[in-house]
């Protein structure tokens, strides 16, 4: 699910799907390596006319090659199941109550906040993982709006909520949010416990909170930083 600007990294629950993909594009590549093998034009590894009088090999690996590659292409589709749907829509708002920072496993930069103490403000709160390219390409903006609206009102919440298992870590976590200057309050959500009450599913993910408590946007991926800004001035503007 892919908009120009916004590659998002999926929920983890597509892990078996990706290793589906690696196993059939790693078939797939061995075959071909072998058909290209003697072939004088390397660069058609996949002609079947030199496959047949090159190698030796009944034409049935050819027609293995193929339903792999069809296996491949119905495992893509499966990968990317809102493949119509653009990466970057802004999702309805829904008026509705935002989560509680539910049992996150630890808070850094932070005491631990919940929405009742944050009453009155207005919150952004960003889904993010520090091995996450996109992550790491919105950081700078989200900095950018911390230091302009903080003291107007603002607060940002990040909620690292790992992919990978060496994203738990919580030592290499602190040395990230040093690297990438982040001084805003960060949940640590190992056990998916703030994910799961978001209903969230991708990373990077923005959820804009009034000062009622309630989410009024909601954006995933990259970009649409002006739009973003512009809704922040907007509820900042009610207050």
């Amino acid at each position: 699910m892919c908009n120009g600007q916004a590659l998002i990294r999926f929920d983890t629950k597509l892990a078996a799907r990706t290793r589906l993909y690696k196993q059939i594009q790693k078939a797939v590549e061995a075959d071909m390596f072998e058909i290209s093998q003697g072939c004088p034009m390397r660069a058609m590894a996949a002609c079947w006319r030199c496959h047949s009088t090159t190698t030796g090999r009944p034409l049935m690996t050819s027609l293995r090659i193929a339903a792999a590659l069809a296996a491949l292409s119905a495992a893509l589709f499966v990968f990317w199941p809102n493949a119509r749907t653009a990466a970057s829509a802004e999702e309805p708002a829904t008026g509705t109550a935002a989560p509680e920072f539910i049992d996150a496993d630890h808070w850094l930069n932070s005491p631990p906040l919940t929405m009742d103490s944050l009453h009155g403000k207005v919150v952004l709160v960003e889904f993010w993982t520090r091995e996450c390219i996109n992550c790491i390409h919105v950081l700078p903006h989200t900095k950018a709006l911390y230091e302009k609206y903080a003291s107007k009102g603002l607060v940002i919440v990040g909620v690292h909520t790992p992919e990978y298992d060496e994203e738990r870590d919580l030592v290499s976590l602190r040395d990230a949010i040093g690297k990438y200057q982040i001084t805003w309050p960060v949940a640590v959500d190992n056990s998916y416990r703030i994910w799961n009450a978001y209903g969230n599913r991708y990373w990077p993910a923005v959820y804009l909170i009034d000062q009622n408590g309630r989410i009024v946007y909601h954006y995933v991926g990259e970009g649409n930083y002006d739009g973003i800004e512009q809704r922040v001035r907007q509820l900042l503007d009610k207050s």
